[in-house]
């Protein structure tokens, strides 16, 4: 098999795997900090006894993720040295501090919330989960920098054939990745929201623990709602960002091949890059890709016949992966809606408690699809318009390379249905009886 074929695959499959993860992390964090703040100042037992069932869920999901993040790193020397020898005096350094300052501050913070109950003040244990919240988005902002100067390289100069760092502030202020960070943060928010929604349903369907989990459902829903609206608003300017820096990618994200100003969208589209044209194109809106490229429905829209043909991306999974993910989108701000909606009495609303639960693996799904359209969207660059994926990949064996996806494949397999099983049932367990918590 190709050597960049497979070194694309094992990274994607590492990687895609290691954000399973991720966005539970961050989003889970927030709302554990809200729910112990909210202890603190009532002192209510149902908030602290929430605190500890969810944070028993984080803990799974956190380690599995501290396990699966490590193996990821190590391929930037092993598939990808040639890119890690021309680029590492940027990529490196930003990785660096993530894991120096972000990643141990978090990882002393889980520490110290995790062993601290009833061993330090209330308010100190309340501190601690908000670092480990803090230092987990700040460890996530600097991961999605080192991406957002593959996407939009700058502060760089190219010396001694290879790039070096030029400009730290250019790098750390790069407009693309700060639109890509508040993206990925407020889906992930989102995405622990819908967790806690879907959890607390299932249990209030059954009439477990009603009191705890109406609580549970009160922070959740409107947590939900809005960040589910923020990720539309933060969506729409990413996608101005990738139409000012990426419009090869703009163009494959709609399909669209021929420039004009007042671009439609179409409802109903299917590419066929072969021929450089769409198979199917009907249902326009008038001015919508222009909007969504632009904010002005007049605008002109470069299409994809106006690039080199070596220089387009794939253009059907970047088309279907960002189709998919705005037809998710819309489907969670009208769940969560709802949610706020009958958030008071979700148990009395039969079809919403059934939903709520299901509603759980789409937000990873819709991640997953994002990081597809950012990803596939860029080829054939992995670091835009400065170096090709087929000039980065390590000059090593083929087969060394599907020895280690298949060994991947399996320990992530492995991996995958540990944590599933684990969360599940944990999750159906449900929180300490409050007697037993006020002995332990």
């Amino acid at each position: 098999m190709d050597l960049i074929l497979l070194s694309r695959l094992q990274f994607a499959m590492t990687v895609f795997f290691h954000f399973i993860f991720v966005p539970l992390t961050l989003g889970l964090s927030i709302l554990l900090a809200i729910m112990e703040t909210l202890y603190v100042r009532t002192g209510d037992e149902d908030y602290k006894r929430m605190v500890k069932f969810l944070g028993k869920l984080f803990l799974i999901n956190f380690v599995l993720g501290v396990v699966t993040g490590i193996t990821l790193e190590f391929q930037f020397g092993t598939n990808w040295s040639r890119y890690s020898a021309y680029v590492g005096d940027i990529f490196g350094s930003l990785l660096a501090i993530e894991a120096t300052v972000a990643f141990f501050l978090e990882s002393t913070f889980v520490a110290v919330w995790t062993f601290g109950w009833e061993k330090v003040s209330k308010k100190v244990h309340c501190f601690a989960i908000w670092m480990v919240a803090l230092a987990g988005n700040i460890s996530a902002l600097w991961i999605i920098l080192a991406n957002g100067f593959m996407q939009n390289p700058v502060g760089y100069t190219i010396r001694n054939g290879r790039a070096e760092l030029d400009d730290f502030f250019a790098v750390i202020s790069n407009p693309y990745a700060w639109g890509e960070y508040f993206h990925t943060v407020s889906s992930a928010w989102m995405l622990g929201g819908f967790f806690v929604l879907g959890v607390a349903a299932w249990h209030l369907a059954r009439k477990n623990e009603v009191s705890l989990f109406t609580k549970a459902v009160r922070i959740a829903a409107p947590f939900t709602l809005i960040m589910a609206l923020l990720v539309g608003i933060a969506g729409h300017h990413q996608g101005m960002n990738v139409a000012e820096y990426q419009p090869a990618k703009m163009a494959a994200m709609e399909s669209h091949w021929t420039t004009q100003t007042r671009a439609p969208m179409y409802l109903l589209v299917w590419p066929d890059q072969e021929n450089g044209r769409n198979l199917v194109e009907a249902l326009p809106i008038p001015g919508l890709m222009s909007f969504i490229a632009f904010n002005d429905i007049n605008a002109e829209v470069k299409g994809l016949s106006d690039f080199a043909k070596e220089d387009i991306p794939p253009v059907l999974p970047t088309f279907l992966s960002f189709r998919l993910m705005v037809a998710l989108g819309c489907l969670f701000i009208a769940v969560a809606a709802w949610a706020w909606w009958r958030r008071k009495d979700i148990a009395s609303d039969a079809r919403l408690a059934k939903i709520l639960p299901w509603m759980i693996p789409l937000p990873y799904i819709c991640i997953m699809l994002g990081w597809t359209v950012a990803e596939v969207g860029r080829q054939p660059w992995i670091v835009y318009n400065l170096m090709r994926t087929s000039d980065a990949v390590s000059p090593v064996p083929s087969s060394s390379v599907l020895l280690s996806v298949i060994a991947f494949l399996v320990i992530y397999t492995l991996l995958g249905l540990i944590d599933i099983w684990l969360l599940y049932t944990n999750s159906r367990k449900g929180p300490e009886p409050a007697k037993a918590a006020e002995e332990a």
